[in-house]
């Protein structure tokens, strides 16, 4: 059996998920029916930072925290008419977590296109760690 490679997954994926390029997702920060998802590690917020506002939703949880079934349920990421935004540090885990959400039936899912390093590149916000309450 051949193995599919990991870039033909994310290449499938984004053929499958709404990707928005960083100036669209600029437009729609800050509002209220939004919810910037940030799937990387922590490791990765503290070195870079991250979107001001966003949900710190590890990759490895993702799914746990989004299924209302499941004992790790987070309610913040199913309220009713929200959309979530995923991103990770150039796009790819994004896309591959923003599929997997789909095909739960999470019903307003996209991405951002190129990351936080695109978003960064793009003039968006970005907030430290050590400047978080």
């Amino acid at each position: 059996m051949a193995i599919q490679s990991s870039q033909a997954m994310v290449e499938d994926a984004l053929r499958e998920v709404q990707t928005l390029e960083p100036q669209q997702a600029i437009a729609l920060w800050q509002q209220p029916q939004v919810l910037f998802v940030d799937i990387r590690e922590t490791a990765e917020l503290a070195r870079e930072g991250l979107i001001p506002g966003a949900l710190h939703a590890p990759r490895g949880v993702l799914e746990f925290w989004v299924d209302p079934a499941s004992d790790w349920h987070r309610p913040e990421l199913a309220v009713p008419g929200q959309s979530l935004l995923l991103y990770c540090a150039i796009g790819w885990r994004s896309a591959l977590a923003a599929q997997v959400l789909q095909r739960m039936g999470v019903p307003r899912v996209s991405h951002l296109g190129g990351g936080f390093s695109a978003w960064r590149a793009a003039g968006g916000a970005v907030e430290r760690l050590a400047d978080k309450p």
